[in-house]
């Protein structure tokens, strides 16, 4: 163990937890403002004190953990999203790799931008089905992966909608077509696209007409929404395959209930965010360097991104740098992510002290 951190040490990319709770956020994925919202935790406050709540669920959804108030929120969030389903996970992380770990047979293939996430990535670790990589973004190599690949099951291919680290937006309706033309079944990541993009914060999928059409979309409530959890949706066939196949649902403790009432509350306020998401999409175009609230500073060296954190902290911002194995060795950026909380003239400082430390 030693050695391995050791290494880590050596090549600049030793991780360690940081406190900056003074700092001006330019780092999380509160891209809403929700989770330092007053309004929705006054709503989530009423919300629990008119449920009798308990502080466990006491088991996983399979046992204990499950109630008429979790189906009726799954039943609300897929009508939003406009599904036939939904499926609450206790994280993105989980539900990413329970999907892909049960859908992932032995006769499947996977189809994967080299960019997709972490989470995804150790789904097709544990699952049995064979995997091939497409270039980032790259229909012609996607289709030519797709040409040369045939199997006896189902083919699937897995992409995000609006990328974690370059903040990229994929070709979402192209895929799509390239995924009918070779009968393959689209699984769309949106972490960071729900809230953002599309009708009232509904996402990329729905805002280009896809919502069901797709196989299979995971949304997360970290990041805009600004509270915990995730959710797989889809069909009620992909629901019931989830509920029998996907260990990260079967073998672990269900969130609380007060868990889902944050969900409920802070899916109850995104119609009412259309202001908030018209100053978040400002601030994307002052920065300019992706058409999402990530902006991606290519640093390519870790050192040099490191140092340029710890420079724009000293001047009151907190910014994080990306190094490998998060991107890839020679990647590194610094990652800038932008906020409905964010003024205008903090964003226009912070990307004049990029500019002055070259």
């Amino acid at each position: 163990m030693d050695s391995r951190l050791q290494k880590r040490l050596q090549n600049d990319t030793y991780r360690s937890l940081t406190k900056n709770p003074s700092l001006i956020d330019f780092a999380s994925n509160d891209y809403l403002g929700l989770a330092r919202s007053n309004r929705l935790k006054e709503n989530f406050l009423q919300e629990c004190a008119s449920k009798k709540t308990c502080m466990g669920s006491t088991g996983s959804r399979l046992l204990t953990g499950n109630n008429s108030y979790i189906e009726n929120l799954e039943t609300a969030i897929a009508s939003f999203h406009g599904v036939e389903s939904a499926l609450i996970f206790n994280c993105g992380f989980m539900a990413n790799m329970g999907l892909i770990t049960a859908v992932g047979t032995k006769n499947a293939l996977i189809f994967f931008d080299l960019h997709i996430h972490a989470s995804i990535r150790e789904g097709i670790k544990n699952c049995s089905a064979r995997a091939f990589a497409f270039k980032h973004n790259d229909l012609e190599h996607l289709e030519r992966r797709l040409q040369k690949n045939s199997c006896n099951g189902e083919r699937y291919i897995c992409i995000e909608s609006v990328y974690s680290t370059s903040g990229d937006i994929a070709p979402l309706l192209e895929i799509y077509q390239l995924a009918e033309k070779y009968e393959a079944k689209l699984i769309v990541d949106e972490a960071h696209s729900v809230g953002i993009l599309g009708h009232d914060g509904r996402g990329l999928v729905s805002a280009l007409g896809l919502s069901q059409k797709i196989f299979a979309v995971v949304v997360t409530f970290g990041k805009a929404l600004g509270v915990f959890g995730a959710g797989i949706l889809g069909d009620d066939a992909l629901k019931n395959i989830l509920i029998n196949f996907s260990k990260t649902l079967i073998y672990t403790t269900a969130l609380p209930l007060y868990a889902f009432s944050a969900i409920k509350c802070s899916y109850e306020l995104l119609p009412m965010l259309s202001n908030e998401r018209q100053h978040l999409q400002k601030l994307i175009r002052i920065a300019g360097f992706s058409k999402g609230p990530i902006q991606p500073i290519f640093i390519s060296n870790p050192k040099h991104a490191k140092n340029l954190s710890k420079n724009l902290a000293s001047k009151g911002f907190d910014v994080r740098e990306l190094l490998s194995p998060t991107v890839q060795k020679g990647c590194e950026i610094l990652r800038l992510c932008l906020h409905a909380h964010n003024k205008e003239s903090e964003l226009r400082e912070i990307l004049e002290e990029i500019k002055l430390y070259g």
